[in-house]
């Protein structure tokens, strides 16, 4: 019998959620996603100082030696998130898909400002854009942003996606890609409830990416869907025939070792029906997501967390800057 991993391959295309390269080689994925907190993590591993060190300098080269620090660091934190999807794409067949600053959530505007940058230092490094997914938050001005990217061929995965509706303003506006997030649902239904479990069946997260799965099929959208933010490898194998499924190393390696037959679930050929069609503006988008308390909450938490790991990131790419420019820059 094959293994889990084996058997979700051939019916999901399994993502690797995660900045660690070496767990991108183990696992050979053929996407990966990165967020502000994996690349913060990521670069606390020593063997990816030369990375943080790569941008810092490209970062200083490109705005001059008057620059001032602060200047040079928010460049570089943009450069360090493209150097490392370069290094993932290195690795991987399919798509990276990197981070619009969460701290731009709110602002239409300059999230498509960012995401054009990014993309262009993709394409200056001869990446085509078929290769790249700009996340960004689900919010109705992240949402607005994507719709315009799209239409210039910069393809986006919207990302910190909690609930139904979030997910059919993203499919009107013909994004690429969601990553509607299940551990998270779990983690607050947990805790608003104080049950310590669900089946995965009952998981309210497994049932919410189940219901969006079977409308985006079933009223013909081409967004694709990739459940996102496991907390068990229940969650995973219940949504197997999801389009794709974001994994991280620990839980990629459970389903690697664990034997046993695994069903699909999720048939984009065959979904289960739903009649409804629903359109939405800026104003019913806003009731629905005032209507639900764990979206609008996990939604608010999601941004700030991220936002915080840029701070940290930043924080931490400021003092690399002072070692390099000081001519001292042995290790962080």
């Amino acid at each position: 019998m094959k293994s889990l991993l084996n058997q979700l391959s051939s019916m999901t295309v399994v993502v690797a959620d995660t900045g660690d390269l070496e767990a991108i080689k183990k696992f050979h994925p053929r996407d990966a996603t990165t967020n502000p907190s994996l690349i913060l993590a990521a670069a606390q591993i020593p063997a990816y100082q030369s990375l943080i060190d790569q941008a810092l300098t490209t970062a200083r080269e490109m705005l001059g030696a008057s620059a001032s620090t602060n200047n040079v660091v928010k460049e570089a934190l943009d450069e360090l998130c493209v150097v490392f999807g370069k290094e993932i794409l290195k690795l991987i067949p399919g798509r990276v898909s990197t981070e619009v600053d969460a701290r731009l959530s709110f602002d239409t505007d300059a999230t498509i400002a960012k995401a054009r940058k990014i993309i262009a230092k993709y394409n200056k490094d001869g990446i085509s854009n078929d290769r790249v997914l700009i996340k960004i938050a689900s919010t109705w001005e992240g949402i607005k942003a994507a719709e315009v990217l799209e239409k210039e061929n910069i393809h986006c995965n919207l990302t910190l996606l909690f609930n139904f509706y979030q997910a059919v303003a993203c499919a009107e506006a013909g994004v690429t890609l969601i990553s509607p997030f299940v551990g998270r649902i779990l983690d607050w239904y947990k805790s608003a409830t104080g049950r310590d479990s669900y089946p995965a069946t009952e998981d309210p997260g497994v049932v919410s990416v189940t219901k969006i799965f079977n409308y985006f099929k079933s009223n013909g959208y081409k967004t694709e869907v990739m459940g996102a933010s496991f907390r068990n490898i229940e969650e995973i194998t219940e949504l197997a025939g999801c389009d794709l499924l974001t994994i991280s190393p620990k839980l990629l390696q459970q389903l690697n070792e664990t034997y046993s037959n695994l069903p699909i679930k999720l048939n984009a050929q065959n979904p289960l029906v739903v009649e409804e069609t629903i359109h939405l503006d800026q104003t019913s988008f806003e009731l629905m997501m005032a209507g639900d308390k764990m979206a609008t909450e996990k939604l608010a938490e999601g941004i700030n967390g991220f936002s915080k790991a840029i701070d940290k990131l930043e924080n931490q790419l400021n003092k690399r800057l002072e070692l390099i420019e000081g001519g001292i820059a042995l290790t962080l």
